[in-house]
């Protein structure tokens, strides 16, 4: 088909116009089509926004099933010198205990100024280029090892090497990336070499290796005991003395009684984790209890979310369907404001889920997972009896309503048969297990017919239907194509007719006119 056509120069008819009007008369089939493709992409997209709402229901039924959401802690603290957090399995009531010494990382360090007076040292540069300017010297090509330990009592061991091509920051550097668990850094203004664990605590027990200290090393290494001046002891007073500060375990009696050491600042009792912050001035007490507020405002959430879930869907399954309104084209949209597009699709959209089976069918087994008894061990059958009842209202589809003083009262005298009645197990289900499966169910027959957006579209019912007009479209334009030609040819037998005749009349009138 040319793109470019003229008709009617002999007939004088406006040949285009013509041809345009039937064509909208024989589009109007394909026009039908694309109204009908959007009507099911609005409805696929539907359906997946009915999953979404539920995937995120899904989420905070899961949260119902834990422990921790029904036995929250609330723990206070007599003095900042100790704070603790407690788990859902740690046990109420009051913890004293008393902080004799925390725990603290070793360390070790220049004992004096390690440059030459007078001298600048660029700890950048390469060891090659720096030898006059230590204080003590430096030996190039010397290889020297440093030890620490674990928990255990096993020994962490690594060598390095004092090359030229170094410079005094790149061993530093090698040192702080070993697996010794130490940094080891150059502070310009003191002019020293600091050396640290990365850990708190004594692991060094045996104090005929290396003094006891925790950053362990030969004390005939002459770049860290003699170019750096940092040493293991001191036995200026005949005696050899530790120079490593730091290293100590935290010491503590619990119940002014049991005695205990930690090589952290942290340690944990029957669930409750302490944190020792600084020594403290006699007893400290610590108190655990159940974090109701906390439990409440967690359930409340919950049941706002279902409420809210269950508002949209009632509305969308008893939502007016306009059928007087069916989706605009491309083509009609143009000639339409855009207000008016928009309150035009606001009808159009309406309707799409009525009395969806599906939804329906969800909606009610929800309901009934809510009021159905609950077999358990535990004190409470029925979300009655801790103040969660349903509507009486039918109009209300099913929402729920609680009571917090009577949920407060049921969690602070047995949070564990909340629990359960939420949580349940595999044989007997909790509400929110039950929950979970109405939900999976639903969420599975949607993507039945809806998929979900990383999937393909002959993979469910509506993609294939959508596919199968994007064919039918498909295969009806190239349809108007032969039609239109088609057209054009009709017109153009009739010009050329008419063009003929023209010529002959002209021809009759010259010779007998």
């Amino acid at each position: 088909m040319s793109d470019m056509r003229i008709g009617g120069l002999a007939s004088g008819m406006d040949i285009d116009k013509l041809v345009n009007d039937l064509m909208r008369a024989e589009r109007q089939p394909l026009n039908k089509m694309e109204q009908d493709r959007e009507w099911l992409t609005w409805q696929r997209d539907a359906y997946r926004d009915v999953n979404k709402q539920l995937s995120e229901l899904d989420t905070l039924a899961f949260d119902m099933k834990l422990e921790r959401t029904f036995n929250s802690k609330s723990v206070t603290s007599s003095d900042s010198a100790v704070s603790a957090t407690a788990t859902a399995a740690s046990g109420n009531g009051d913890y004293t205990l008393s902080v004799e010494q925390v725990a603290t990382s070793a360390y070790n360090y220049s004992r004096n100024p390690i440059t030459t007076d007078g001298r600048t040292l660029d700890p950048n540069a390469n060891l090659s280029t720096q030898t006059g300017n230590f204080k003590h010297g430096l030996t190039l090509g010397e290889t020297f090892s440093i030890t620490t330990y674990n928990e255990d009592g096993s020994k962490n061991t690594q060598s390095f090497n004092v090359t030229g091509d170094k410079s005094l920051n790149d061993i530093l550097s090698e040192i702080s990336d070993s697996d010794l668990g130490v940094r080891a850094f150059y502070d310009k203004s003191a002019d020293q070499v600091m050396i640290e664990r990365t850990v708190t605590g004594n692991f060094n027990q045996d104090e005929n290796e290396f003094l006891g200290a925790e950053i362990g090393f030969d004390g005939n290494a002459e770049f860290l005991a003699s170019t750096l001046d940092i040493k293991n002891g001191d036995n200026s007073s005949g005696t050899w003395k530790l120079n490593e500060k730091g290293g100590e375990d935290a010491k503590f009696t619990y119940n002014n009684g049991l005695k205990i050491t930690s090589h952290s600042n942290q340690y944990a009792l029957n669930g409750v984790n302490f944190q020792f912050n600084d020594v403290t001035d006699g007893n400290v007490k610590v108190n655990v209890s159940n974090n109701v507020d906390d439990a409440v405002d967690k359930i409340v959430e919950f049941v706002d979310k279902y409420n809210k879930v269950i508002e949209d869907l009632n509305e969308k399954t008893d939502e007016k369907r306009y059928r007087d309104f069916p989706p605009l084209t491309e083509k009609q949209k143009e000639d339409m404001e855009e207000r008016e597009i928009e309150l035009w699709e606001e009808k159009a959209k309406s309707g799409m889920l009525k009395n969806d089976s599906v939804i329906e069918g969800g909606l009610n087994q929800m309901r009934t997972n809510w009021y159905t008894p609950i077999q358990n061990d535990g004190a409470f059958t029925m979300m009655s009896e801790i103040g969660i009842t349903t509507s009486a209202n039918y109009r209300d589809g099913g929402k729920l309503f609680i009571d917090e003083d009577e949920l407060r009262t049921a969690l602070s005298q047995d949070p564990e048969s909340v629990h359960k009645l939420f949580s349940g197990t595999d044989a007997n289900p909790g509400v929110a297990r039950r929950l979970e499966q109405t939900i999976d169910n639903t969420v599975q027959s949607i993507e039945k017919k809806a998929g979900k957006s990383s999937t393909v579209d002959n993979s469910f019912l509506l993609g294939r239907r959508i596919e199968d007009l994007n064919k039918e479209m498909d295969d009806f334009e190239d349809r108007l194509v032969q039609i239109e030609d088609r057209y054009w040819r009709e017109f153009g037998a009739m010009e050329k007719a008419i063009q003929r005749m023209n010529q002959q009349s002209a021809y009759i009138m010259q010779n007998f006119g």
